[in-house]
């Protein structure tokens, strides 16, 4: 599949949430954060969590709407939402479909060792649907600020 790009359309996403139901459709008309991470209460991904539910009333007092998606279940991402606290939507992606649409499916290497895993990205979907922004291998510290000053200069 070739690599998405800024201007493109962004694919839909339809996935259970641990607080309901995601369809990138049913958002039309507002800017979205989809922000994929490897897994739920690992060191960096929580960080990641919870910087985003922190600055979650400044994205929505923006107008966007911000969901983390991994490969966990529902049951997994709930716990993981009570134990930190998290306001975020977590949306499942079991069977890769968003994941691998999105192209942050890949080959990953830690200590020498080689594996197939979510890369940490974010798509900034204006409200156009159109992919207005996108990081890759993303950096935590000082990310969701970031990812809140590209979506107001939208």
């Amino acid at each position: 599949m070739a690599e998405l790009k800024v201007g493109q359309k962004a694919p839909d996403v339809e996935l259970p949430t641990d607080t309901g139901h995601l369809n990138l459709k049913d958002l039309a008309g507002k800017p979205v954060v989809l922000y994929f991470y490897p897994q739920d209460d690992t060191e960096t991904c929580t960080a990641e969590a919870i910087e985003f539910s922190r600055m979650k009333p400044q994205f929505n007092a923006a107008g966007a709407i911000v969901i983390g998606i991994s490969p966990d279940s529902i049951k997994k991402h709930g716990k993981f939402r009570a134990k930190y606290d998290l306001t975020v939507d977590l949306a499942a992606d079991e069977e890769r479909k968003a994941i691998e649409a999105y192209g942050v499916w890949m080959e990953k290497q830690m200590f020498g060792r080689r594996y197939m895993g979510v890369e940490r990205a974010t798509f900034l979907i204006g409200a156009d649907g159109k992919i207005a922004r996108i990081w890759r291998k993303v950096r935590v510290k000082g990310h969701a600020e970031a990812v809140l000053a590209a979506m107001k200069a939208l």
